[in-house]
């Protein structure tokens, strides 16, 4: 999603002996800054991390920051989307509305920050479909599109989802700031 930027992008993977970063903030927001403030105290440099969720209308948001361990500490894709399921199965599909919510943080080593958001709209399925993606896209189905996130092209999902609204708000942001 940076690729058209003219800058040097780096990953965790440059960069082995960074702390590992516990995600027990009580928002995206706080989740992301902690991930993107100990990478910036960590190598000097100027980090990007982002927390994204999915949040049930039907379920009164859940399972929002929770959503990679809905299903516990442990839990895999399948799992999670199980328990979803589960708990939304006397939910007809008109009241299953859902959304996705990335939280973005551009983070300085002096600790000075900005955060980018995104949402996508959509709804959550029966059943999952697809085989692409990760984490609830087989069960995260756009209405406009007929699909769920699992059956989009990935370049599709890159131009549309909430974590794409995020990076063009940082892109956007980044043409008229000085690094």
């Amino acid at each position: 999603m940076l690729a058209e930027l003219d800058a040097e992008v780096l990953s965790l993977l440059d960069f082995p002996d960074v702390p590992e970063i516990r995600e027990d903030g009580q928002s995206y927001l706080e989740n992301a800054l902690q991930k993107a403030r100990t990478v910036a105290d960590f190598t000097g440099e100027i980090a990007l991390a982002d927390d994204s969720g999915l949040e049930v209308d039907a379920l009164d948001g859940a399972p929002g920051i929770y959503s990679a361990r809905f299903a516990g500490p442990d839990a895999n894709d399948a799992q999670n989307i199980q328990k979803l399921l589960e708990a939304l199965k006397s939910v007809p599909p008109e009241k299953r509305g859902a959304s996705f919510h990335c939280v973005l943080v551009f983070s300085r080593p002096d600790g000075d920050y900005e955060a980018f958001t995104g949402r996508w709209q959509g709804r959550i399925h029966n059943f999952p479909l697809g085989e692409g993606g990760f984490g609830y896209d087989p069960v995260f189905f756009l209405p406009d599109q007929g699909v769920t996130v699992a059956q989009l092209p990935p370049g599709e999902k890159n131009r549309f989802s909430h974590r794409a609204q995020a990076f063009a708000k940082l892109k956007e942001w980044l043409q008229t700031e000085k690094l």
